[in-house]
């Protein structure tokens, strides 16, 4: 008994060894294969960079975003002011540098409520069925029944123009296309077999969703928010072109390129450098969700 009690702890370590040796191959050969993806490792470079550049603005920035000199207005990229300046004289690479800011800002705050409020509604309409089903996805479909753009419009119309309302605006019309995903992957992961199992067991239905529903229906969510993140860049740039977003002298990529647009004819760069900072970062976004994808979804390996 006493040689067999010694044995216990190594016999234990084993398999754990085992399990954690097989998780990081696993982590291995899922990083290897993303980084075999060209495009969606320079997806995840320029999301970091772009992270990095954030972190780091006001030693990264070469001028103050904000501060105002008209006798320097509508210069052209030069050696003092990298992108040009704009019609108040502020430095456009600036301002880009701390537009970082305010797109990280967004896209972290809407994907943060986004994210849970779909996965809750997905797994518990997909989970019980029945009314509660039918009540829930009725709600989603009136959302969806909408173009995105335009309900966002709607809602932020209704709550006033600000960086906070047009979070809260994208937000409300970001979350139904993750209600269907989850709701979907619920569906088919109900009627597996150790689902069966674990009712028999006794367990409740909070338990089950939270044990071994919702871990199986997360990698599927983490993917579709990422593809989100390029819409809701997208979208909060355009009410900040609008006028609805980001209210100036805030240095927001959509308001600096509205604010821009009436001398573009004659000084190109007010909308091409803060144009083309929405169009890297929002198709890094793209391709860095597209890699994900393909390491993540099992339909793939």
């Amino acid at each position: 008994m006493t040689h067999q009690a010694s044995q216990r702890p190594g016999a234990l370590a084993q398999p754990r060894s085992a399990k954690s040796s097989a998780m990081l191959a696993r982590i291995g050969s899922a990083l290897r294969h993303f980084l075999g993806n060209p495009l969606a490792a320079l997806g995840l470079a320029v999301i970091l960079l772009l992270v990095f550049v954030a972190a780091f603005a006001p030693w990264i920035a070469t001028h103050d975003p904000i501060t105002q000199n008209l006798g320097n207005a509508l210069k052209p990229p030069s050696a003092a002011n990298w992108f040009g300046t704009d019609e108040l004289g502020r430095d456009i690479y600036s301002r880009i540098v701390y537009g970082s800011r305010v797109t990280l800002y967004i896209v972290s705050l809407v994907t943060v409520v986004v994210g849970p409020i779909g996965l809750a509604v997905g797994v518990v309409s997909g989970y019980f069925g029945g009314l509660t089903d039918a009540i829930l996805m009725r709600i989603t479909d009136i959302f969806l029944s909408v173009p995105g753009l335009v309900l966002t419009l709607a809602f932020v119309a209704a709550l006033g123009p600000g960086l906070g309302n047009a979070v809260i605006a994208i937000a409300l019309t970001a979350w139904p296309p993750i209600a269907r995903l989850a709701r979907a992957e619920t569906m088919m992961i109900r009627s597996a077999d150790y689902i069966a199992a674990v009712q028999l067991q006794g367990a409740s239905s909070l338990r089950i969703i939270t044990r071994h529903v919702v871990p199986m229906c997360i990698l599927s969510v983490i993917v579709r928010l990422t593809l989100n993140m390029a819409t809701i860049i997208l979208t909060a740039a355009g009410l900040g072109f609008l006028g609805l977003g980001a209210q100036p002298p805030t240095p927001e990529w959509g308001v600096m390129t509205s604010t821009g647009r009436e001398y573009m004819l004659d000084h190109w760069w007010l909308v091409t450098m803060p144009g083309l900072a929405i169009l890297l970062v929002s198709l890094s976004f793209n391709l860095f969700g597209d890699g994900l994808r393909d390491i993540l979804d099992p339909r793939n390996e």
